[in-house]
């Protein structure tokens, strides 16, 4: 069975204008074309799809039920052509976004919503990531977008500026690091933390920069989220290492201090990479000019 599109397209237009005169017409084929194209669909299914006579074509029993099939398939490929248009407009399609834990909860959020809202016809699939492993999904091809923080390596991709994102030491009221000037995250090393999730991409961050300086985090408790932890932090259950703008939620709230980390790593900047912001398809620029608005 060898036969197209434009086949198809020629047996419906016969069938419904009565005659191959005026369907290669209505088709823009020549009459020996079409006629050349229905006897080539004839012999290749090995029977006869149409009845000729003095008034015009009518269909075998065969060809009835490829009419039936050639409705079917155009109406198919008039979906996938309006589809692929929607995808060409920036107004369907999916989306894979990789985040570091900071990005997925302090600011995406309503920045995502925002843009689904106004684009129906697009998903976004959001995973979270440590940033090295950011940088490496979207240099083999495995995302389109990313959001790391400028201590991973990301010379050879492109990257925007997203979200000022340095990290805060937040203590309860009275803790004895309060004591010392500007206390690090080298000298909480030795009080109880409280942490986030064990495969958060920012708790991976913090217990590689104490493995760094030879030491281990001490986890009393992990929380999910940044509220959560910060909650215990007030409640006396340790200290944490999280972003101010999750701190700044809370001040005035609950009975907290913090204090700015002096670590190069902490005092950080969240970059928005593409492997070629100008070929990723429209909605996905779309929401490049959406994360990027101040």
């Amino acid at each position: 069975m060898h036969f197209d599109l434009t086949d198809l397209t020629l047996f419906q237009h016969t069938l419904e204008c009565g005659n191959i005169t005026a369907g290669a017409r209505r088709s823009h084929l020549s009459l020996p074309a079409a006629s050349a194209r229905i006897r080539a669909m004839e012999a290749s299914l090995g029977v006869a799809l149409l009845e000729r006579n003095r008034r015009g074509v009518q269909p075998t029993p065969a060809g009835q039920a490829l009419l039936q099939h050639a409705r079917l398939i155009g109406q198919q490929v008039e979906r996938l052509q309006f589809d692929l248009a929607q995808y060409a407009q920036g107004q369907q399609g999916q989306v894979r976004l990789l985040c570091n834990t900071a990005a997925l909860t302090e600011y995406l959020p309503e920045l995502l919503a925002s843009y689904l809202a106004d684009n129906p016809g697009v998903s976004v699939d959001v995973q979270e990531l440590p940033s090295l492993r950011i940088v490496q999904s979207i240099t083999q091809g495995m995302a389109d977008l990313g959001i790391i923080s400028t201590a991973a390596p990301s010379t050879h991709l492109q990257t925007l500026p997203f979200r000022d994102d340095p990290l805060v030491l937040v203590m309860p009221p009275g803790h004895p690091l309060m004591d010392r000037y500007s206390p690090t995250f080298v000298d909480s090393l030795a009080h109880d933390h409280v942490g986030l999730g064990a495969s958060s991409a920012l708790a991976l961050h913090l217990e590689e920069q104490a493995l760094r300086e030879g030491r281990r985090m001490r986890v009393r408790v992990r929380a999910e989220g940044f509220d959560g932890v910060i909650r215990m932090v007030a409640g006396g259950a340790g200290v944490a290492v999280v972003p101010l703008a999750s701190v700044r939620r809370w001040e005035g709230v609950l009975p907290m201090q913090w204090v700015t980390l002096e670590e190069d790593w902490a005092n950080r900047q969240l970059l928005l990479c593409a492997r070629d912001f100008l070929g990723l398809p429209g909605y996905a620029a779309g929401l490049v000019d959406r994360l990027t608005k101040v």
